[in-house]
């Protein structure tokens, strides 16, 4: 590792993003319809299914979990909860979610596969490749910037944050383009490189330079660059239908109501927005386990590229609301937990919460990994989701003292 990699808090990690590292032997893939699998491996199985055992029942804080532990120590995998709270049915271990943020680690992917094949080089500014887009103020705006959150663009934020309003709104999507102008627009937060800001703007950026350097669509990328190749069956972007699209567990999200009490509304149909490269992914927890494997063993990004993934920005570098250490590369941070280095990325869309997780052994092996879907009722909540971070404590252990 990188000797500008280093450790973060927990809170941090937890709530906007986790990881993994390089690997030499990828997993065999799990088996399609297994609910529960087990081995000998000195993973904490019981504390795994304490960590799900309450998702779904009346008041919990999860109505499903879906949970992949994989890697050269063993392999654990169940699901637990209900399917939808009408049918009262069991969670299907197999259904499609939104993956959130976890797109952005796609979106990286494929921006550092450009850059390994000479189309894109990462220290060149990004208005080089998208003049008409990225307006003179920005002109110092690298790729790489895009890709670690340090570039200094500030977030185009909706008119009214609140929930209501965004629910009224769910199935209005804005043009990515139309997004950077507007952030554009608007004064740089900070010189680019001097600060870390974690958001979805870069990443729509980067989508929009993917498409221009490939004279393609982001779709279509995705398909030929990661989907395809690693036969991931249940992944894609769903553009504008605002439908989750084969199966999947219906996701909830707690609403305040007018006399002080709460209602759990469903919000499983729920528009893309504005997220694009950023976060619109849907996935399984199976495709995610398989694309986990293969970026972190070399498949998918090489060499200095894949470096970039296990890189933090200089200790200088501070995050500009909290002031501590820049925990974010090109799509991953890395967190101390169990005394080991995790890497990887967490994803949160209304009803749904996602990780792609992992820890290389001393020996280079891809020792565990950790994916899992958790519906959470207040997926966006400025803490993590209590069985999420439960199911994430009991595959890695506890964080090292700060």
């Amino acid at each position: 590792m990188n000797t500008r990699t280093r450790t973060t808090l927990l809170a941090t990690a937890l709530v906007l993003g986790l990881s993994v590292a390089p690997a030499v032997a990828v997993p065999s893939p799990s088996p399609a319809g297994a609910t529960a699998h087990r081995a000998d491996t000195g993973l904490d199985t019981a504390a795994l299914r304490a960590a799900i055992t309450g998702a779904g029942k009346p008041g919990a804080d999860a109505t499903a979990a879906l949970v992949r532990v994989g890697g050269s120590e063993g392999s654990w995998r169940d699901s637990a909860g209900v399917h939808d709270l009408v049918s009262d049915a069991p969670a299907d271990p197999n259904g499609r979610f939104r993956a959130g943020s976890v797109t952005k680690v796609f979106t990286a992917a494929m921006v550092l596969q450009l850059a390994g094949e000479g189309r894109v080089a990462l220290d060149r500014p990004v208005r080089g490749y998208l003049p008409d887009l990225i307006p003179a103020a920005y002109a110092g705006v690298t790729v790489r910037q895009l890709l670690n959150h340090t570039s200094g663009i500030p977030s185009d934020d909706s008119p009214d944050d609140s929930l209501e309003y965004l629910y009224a709104h769910r199935f209005e999507a804005g043009d990515p383009a139309d997004v950077v102008r507007a952030a554009t627009a608007r004064k740089p937060d900070f010189a680019p490189g001097t600060a870390q800001h974690y958001d979805n703007i870069g990443y729509t950026v980067a989508g929009l330079l993917l498409e221009r350097i490939t004279h393609d669509s982001y779709a279509h990328q995705l398909a030929a660059r990661i989907v395809r190749p690693l036969r991931l069956t249940d992944t894609y972007v769903p553009g504008a239908d605002p439908a989750l699209r084969g199966p999947h567990n219906h996701g909830y999200q707690v609403f305040p109501a007018p006399d002080g009490s709460t209602e759990l509304r469903d919000v499983t149909v729920w528009g893309a927005g504005d997220t694009f490269a950023a976060g619109d992914l849907i996935s399984t927890t199976a495709d995610l386990e398989r694309f986990t494997d293969a970026l972190f063993t070399g498949r998918l990004v090489h060499g200095a590229q894949l470096k970039e993934m296990f890189t933090l920005p200089d200790p200088a570098v501070r995050d500009r609301e909290t002031g501590k250490p820049a925990a974010y590369s090109a799509g991953l941070s890395m967190k101390r937990l169990g005394g080991r280095n995790v890497w990887g990325k967490t994803g949160g869309r209304w009803g749904y919460n996602t990780v792609i997780a992992g820890v290389l052994s001393p020996t280079g092996t891809l020792a565990r990994t950790l994916v899992y879907s958790v519906n959470s009722t207040d997926a966006k909540g400025a803490d993590m989701n209590p069985t999420a971070m439960k199911i994430m404590l009991a595959t890695f252990g506890a964080p090292d003292p700060s």
